[in-house]
């Protein structure tokens, strides 16, 4: 089956339709949907406490500074019940914040807008805490040709903004799933009885698709890269073992890409990036990021800016 005819099978969602499905999931989990009535249970504390006719303004502040991601979810979350809210977002995904700039502004009822903070809050703070760590290693590799890559050690049902969050911090996307690149892993590879034989069996039965192998070793290196695969990724290796496959790639397969993969922080990616290769592949920048500090502030009165 060639790509052609494998991506006619697979209708990809558009972003608009993944973030309404995941915005329904999330109110769902934290307002409570009761089935038989077909309606939200709702914020029962704000119902008892506040008036529901209260109009207030909303302003969405960084507590520190960093990279935004997320912007492109506060209008479609403050709206998902009430499109009379009036919402201003000031600042762009990518754009660099510091410890008090304004993202949003948002002008509705108290009860629309205390019914989606938390879900706004915990988004924006993951999504912008993945861009500012992607933006930091993106920083300390700037002066190669190394791209910071994405893993699939993502957040289930969140990886379309997880991805886009890496790219919002200079960073690149790997692939999306399984189902849209072939990367043969050590455990294929022992299966399969070598790295060479995996890839010869993936050229063959998918000609046109992108084949990646996975090496631990010069020995192993040396193997695939006999196969030719379209790119052949570097796990675990000392810094020396990758710059001699990258010497050794150079002078004989030069249109093979090199991946780095493994042992990969702030305090080992710049020797990796200088050794040569092509991309570095970081699962922690999406899976154990260090969420963004941004709050939500009410204030009562006061009209929104134009």
């Amino acid at each position: 089956m060639t790509a052609c005819e494998r991506s006619a099978k697979i209708i990809e969602p558009s972003f608009e339709d993944r973030l309404k499905k995941l915005l329904k999931d999330a109110f769902d989990e934290d307002l409570g949907y009761d089935v038989k009535k077909g309606a939200f249970l709702g914020d029962i504390t704000t119902k008892t406490v506040l008036d529901e006719n209260t109009r207030v303004k909303a302003v969405i502040r960084a507590k520190e500074s960093g990279v935004l991601s997320g912007a492109n979810i506060i209008e479609p979350a403050f709206n998902f019940f009430d499109d009379n809210c009036e919402i201003a977002v000031l600042k762009s995904d990518g754009e660099r914040l510091e410890s008090g700039t304004i993202i949003a502004e948002i002008e509705g009822g108290i009860h629309t807008i205390l019914a989606a903070e938390r879900i706004v809050l915990n988004l924006l703070q993951r999504l912008s805490g993945i861009a500012t760590a992607t933006d930091n290693l993106v920083q300390k590799i700037s002066h190669t040709k190394a791209k910071l890559i994405d893993t699939r050690k993502t957040t289930p049902t969140l990886r379309f903004l997880e991805k886009q969050a890496v790219v919002h911090g200079g960073g690149k996307n790997h692939r999306f799933g399984l189902y849209d690149m072939i990367l043969i892993k050590d455990t294929h590879v022992s299966a399969a009885g070598g790295g060479d034989i995996a890839v010869k069996k993936a050229r063959e039965k998918y000609s046109s698709e992108k084949i990646e192998v996975e090496v631990q070793s010069l020995e192993e290196f040396y193997k695939a890269l006999s196969a030719n695969p379209d790119r052949i990724m570097l796990d675990n290796m000392s810094v020396a073992d990758m710059k001699q496959a990258v010497k050794i790639r150079n002078e004989r397969a030069l249109g093979i890409e090199l991946e780095a993969s493994g042992n990969v922080n702030e305090n080992t990616i710049t020797q990796i990036a200088e050794t040569g290769v092509d991309f570095i592949s970081v699962g922690a920048i999406t899976h154990s990021v260090k969420a963004l500090d941004i709050n939500l502030q009410i204030e009562k009165n006061k009209k929104i800016k134009k």
